[in-house]
């Protein structure tokens, strides 16, 4: 008898239509069933439908809560579009200095002269302008990349230039190597673009070597794409050793890197990126936005010398050019020395947070660096992290759970992620203390 499948699809459609929100607990089976006027059995295999289509989890003594996830690990639109929601969000990462508007605003007046908007409003060329690729070149230099002005391809923001320099390098259907727990934005990429993400072995110092090659030896890897400085989630650094072993394995198997360096500015003096050591195959992608403000969207891509034309066919195809605007912008922010006042309030500011993170959650496992605006939280058992997604937003607090992360078919961590750079600080500790405080009553519910 099918009736509880039509019953499933209909509670399916108030989940996809957003009529029932991430986080939102259904009824208990047998008020449901009252409800629905059905007998308690076929609530319980309605419940158990909707388990086995990933739209919801459950757990004993809890009840059944709309997944904070799809069914395929992305973030639920509902938490990470919280437009009108009374929210604190810490899913979403986009520190803003104190004062940053009245230090950005001196060098656009220049830029506001008729002669200087008329350039600036010009379509932008994938090679944005001659300034701008003097003027990234000279930041990258000070981060330990001596690249050449013409090696660099400019997108719109990071994901673009992520997904453009995966598109130059990998077919339908080819396996990109990554992290186990990567950035949630290239697995959605991946699956536009029809690539197979396939996960490494990671340890304390960064990505394993051996495991890249046990990888490419099972099946040929097309490219990897590696996050080496302030990693998204762990905020795990790769070591410089483990970054001259990985350089040496990709040379001798001549596997193409997409390095991801989006949070290294907030590392002073921190290690040399890969491509540094292996500038013939890797793709440095970087952004203005963090450094800068979260609206000034500007990325790039640093491609190896004989790669430059065909990153930038893939940014041309796919619309994903930077603005003219936004380039002028930052030749002048760059140039008279805005972005490094910037970046410099911003180090304080996630140094700051994490002192508040530490003192917030003290006695949890959550791992981070004191530079990242981020932390990853490994839940106290009987938590997971969907039931404590759904508990936080209960709660008024949206965090991510680990499942958007995962890469691969093993049990996904039971942690969250913690972004600690949008909300204002008084939130931010209001939201520590009171998710500290649930995650304490869970364990000591199942405890007791």
């Amino acid at each position: 008898m099918d009736d509880y499948r039509r019953i499933a699809d209909r509670i399916a459609a108030d989940i996809t239509g957003g009529r029932l929100r991430p986080g939102q607990r259904l009824p208990p089976q047998r008020a449901f069933a009252r409800r629905r006027g059905i007998a308690p059995s076929t609530a319980g295999r309605v419940y158990a439908e909707l388990v086995r289509r990933g739209l919801v989890v459950g757990e004993v003594g809890r009840g059944t809560f709309v997944r904070a996830t799809a069914p395929d690990g992305q973030p639920g639109l509902a938490l990470t579009e919280t437009a009108g929601a009374p929210l604190v969000n810490l899913e979403l990462n986009y520190p803003s200095a104190p004062g940053q508007a009245e230090l950005l605003a001196p060098a656009l007046a220049t830029l506001l002269r008729p002669d200087a908007l008329g350039q600036a409003l010009r379509p932008a060329a994938a090679a944005g302008t001659p300034a701008a690729r003097e003027a990234v070149a000279a930041l990258l230099a000070r981060g330990g990349l001596r690249a050449g002005p013409e090696r660099i391809v400019f997108t719109g923001n990071a994901r673009q230039a992520i997904a453009a320099a995966l598109a130059s390098l990998v077919r339908p259907g080819g396996r990109v190597g990554v992290e186990p727990l990567t950035y949630p934005l290239v697995k959605e990429i991946a699956a536009r673009l029809g690539l197979v993400l396939v996960p490494l072995a990671t340890d304390a110092e960064g990505p394993v070597p051996e495991s890249v090659a046990d990888a490419h030896r099972a099946a040929p890897l097309s490219a990897l794409y590696l996050q080496t400085a302030l990693h998204n989630p762990t905020s795990l650094s790769t070591s410089a050793g483990r970054l001259r072993r990985l350089a040496d394995c990709v040379h001798r198997l001549g596997i193409p890197v997409v390095e991801d360096r989006i949070w290294a500015f907030l590392q002073p003096g921190g290690t040399p990126p890969l491509a540094a050591l292996a500038p013939g195959l890797v793709h440095l992608v970087d952004s203005l936005s963090k450094r800068i403000a979260p609206g000034l969207t500007a990325g790039f891509v640093v491609a190896p010398r004989d790669r430059t034309e065909a990153v930038a066919r893939a940014v041309r195809s796919g619309g994903w050019s930077a603005g003219g605007f936004a380039l002028e912008a930052v030749v002048r922010w760059l140039g008279d020395g805005t972005v490094d006042r910037l970046v410099a309030a911003k180090r304080q500011d996630a140094r700051r947070r994490q002192r508040l993170l530490a003192e917030k959650l003290a006695g949890f496992a959550v791992r981070s660096d004191p530079a990242a605006y981020f932390a990853w939280w490994e839940l106290p058992a009987p938590w997971r992290a969907d039931t404590f997604t759904a508990a936080a937003l209960d709660h008024g607090i949206a965090v991510t759970p680990g499942t958007a992360f995962a890469v691969g078919t093993g049990r996904a961590p039971d942690a969250v992620r913690l972004g600690l750079g949008s909300a204002p600080e008084r939130e931010l500790a209001r939201a520590l203390s009171t998710l500290a405080g649930v995650a304490r009553e869970g364990a000591d519910a199942a405890g007791g």
